[in-house]
């Protein structure tokens, strides 16, 4: 406690009565008595001393009024000094921290680890004044809370739809060079491409293929935007599923999505699921975009994913549940197969079962057989799937480029040594594409009663791309084509699969155009 300051008339008083009862006792013991001066000083002094007691209490009492409401300068520029010395300590260790000032005198300093007070007084008329950091010992949790809500407001910046008009057509178009826009990402910054489609890393001299931009006629194709897809993609399954080119375009939608996610927090996992499968596992979203290796869809002698370049090729086209029992519970499938059926002019069918090692079949004209297999795989498709969970998208033939003479370069060789595009053609393009078996999948998907299907119509698009193919710069049984084989284009060029980045980053831009603009479920607007 601080003491409380003498009055200025203390000392007065006490001397004045010592010196009259002096002056009494002096005069008993001499045994005079006492003159009539005498009592006359003993009573003034006795009336001086009342006098200075009633002083010295109302002087007492009025400056304790006025410490009460207006504390001493410099104890409280003292106190409030220590005060905020305390708060700015806390502050940089991250605890919270209350400053309470007070309107009396400063009386006692407490201070608390976690919460400082500093006590000026025990008067009222106090303010608290709270530093906005982060309290000692919860810090960690509330540092957490805010990062979670930062990352909600993000994710609710993100559930957005794209606007794509519903009127145009996506698929009509032109091909616009564009060295500002394309390509989306680059080929050395995605750890996950494969050396099948890595062409500038496996020789390849120019780019150019790189930097062409689809732009349809009466619309624009939406930007891909990685961090939005991966948000509709949130506690969700992509898989696609079919041949080589739907692997191809997995890894196109591999590498478009993985460049915003941090390292450490993506992987990717082949041959799972009895090895038929690959995974790319987005952690942060818990997403997946997965692809499954089912050729023909139904089951096939080609269905082991590592061994399966067998001379006959034979389906059996009304067995689909081995493999389909894989792609139940799925959010988004995107389903194709066309290039395994273009090596013979007639599909072999088994008759009987493959489990029950049956090895007669017979020969069927290949559109009948392609239109068999689509209609057991829209059967099952209509009957498994929910519409209200899984959006479906079948993609239209992925075409070769074999035949030169088609575009004009008599002479060439396949695909080799194409650096552009096709551009104005005046007549039909024939590059070898079987339209029959596009029909029959545009015969087959109007007729599914429960569940709609996408049909990503990447056909006649996809035929002007002769500059595209991985031609000489890729491999062969695994194994990278030697330069000796690269000079040897009408043996070793690869004009079916495609070079990464490149057209199949396209294709999953329509995918990405469909996903984005589609509205929110209703669960995920509430989560908002």
């Amino acid at each position: 406690m601080q003491q409380r300051r003498k009055s200025v008339f203390s000392s007065a008083p006490f001397a004045m009565k010592q010196a009259a009862l002096g002056a009494g006792v002096a005069a008993r013991r001499n045994g005079a008595p006492l003159s009539l001066a005498a009592v006359v000083f003993a009573l003034f002094v006795f009336a001086t001393f009342l006098y200075n007691e009633d002083i010295k209490s109302i002087t007492d009492f009025q400056f304790a009024a006025v410490r009460a409401k207006a504390p001493d300068l410099h104890l409280l520029q003292e106190a409030q000094a220590a005060a905020h010395a305390a708060v700015d300590t806390l502050a940089r260790r991250g605890e919270e921290v209350i400053v309470r000032v007070m309107d009396a005198a400063a009386a006692n300093t407490t201070t608390t680890t976690a919460n400082v007070v500093v006590d000026m007084g025990q008067e009222e008329k106090d303010r608290d004044v709270t530093m906005p950091t982060v309290s000692a010992g919860a810090g960690a949790d509330e540092a957490r809370r805010r990062e979670d809500e930062e990352a909600a407001e993000k994710a609710a910046a993100l559930r957005t739809v794209v606007r794509v008009p519903e009127t145009c057509d996506l698929y009509s178009g032109g091909w616009v060079y564009d060295e500002v826009n394309a390509p989306v990402y680059k080929e050395a910054g995605c750890e996950f491409l494969t050396e099948q489609v890595t062409c500038m890393r496996n020789g390849r001299r120019d780019d150019s293929y790189q930097k062409w931009r689809w732009q349809p006629k009466d619309c624009d194709l939406p930007r891909f935007d990685a961090r939005l897809l991966l948000e509709r993609l949130r506690n969700k399954r992509l898989m696609f599923v079919g041949d080589s080119l739907n692997r191809n375009q997995w890894e196109s939608m591999v590498c478009l999505v993985q460049s915003v996610i941090p390292k450490g927090e993506k992987t990717l996992t082949k041959f799972v699921n009895g090895g038929n499968s690959n995974v790319f596992y987005a952690h942060g979203y818990n997403a997946t975009v997965e692809f499954y290796w089912a050729p023909f869809l139904v089951e096939s002698n080609s269905d082991n994913p590592k061994v399966h370049s067998v001379p006959d090729r034979i389906i059996q086209w009304h067995s689909i549940a081995k493999h389909a029992k894989n792609w139940v519970d799925v959010d988004y499938l995107v389903f194709n197969t066309y290039i395994w059926w273009l090596n013979t002019l007639d599909m072999k069918v088994l008759k009987g079962s493959f489990d029950e090692g049956s090895t007669e079949y017979v020969e069927v004209d290949r559109p009948v057989a392609y239109k068999e297999v689509l209609k057991t795989w829209a059967k099952w498709v209509d009957r498994n799937i929910d519409p209200n969970r899984t959006t479906v998208f079948f993609m239209g033939m992925s075409p070769n480029h074999i035949t030169p003479e088609a575009w004009g370069n008599q002479g060439g060789i396949k695909c080799a040594m194409e650096t552009l595009p096709i551009t104005n053609r005046s007549a039909s393009l024939d590059v070898g594409t079987d339209w029959r078996l596009y029909a029959g999948a545009q015969e087959v998907l109007p007729t599914m009663r429960r569940v709609p299907v996408h049909f990503v119509d990447i056909t006649a698009l996809s035929e002007l791309r002769k500059d595209a193919h991985t031609s000489v710069h890729t491999l062969r049984q695994g194994k990278l084509l030697t330069p000796e084989q690269q000079a040897d284009p009408k043996t070793y060029a690869d004009c079916i699969h495609w070079c990464l980045p490149g057209l199949p980053d396209t294709w999953n831009q329509f995918l990405y155009a469909r996903i984005a603009s589609s509205p929110w479920p209703a669960e995920a607007i509430k989560q908002q």
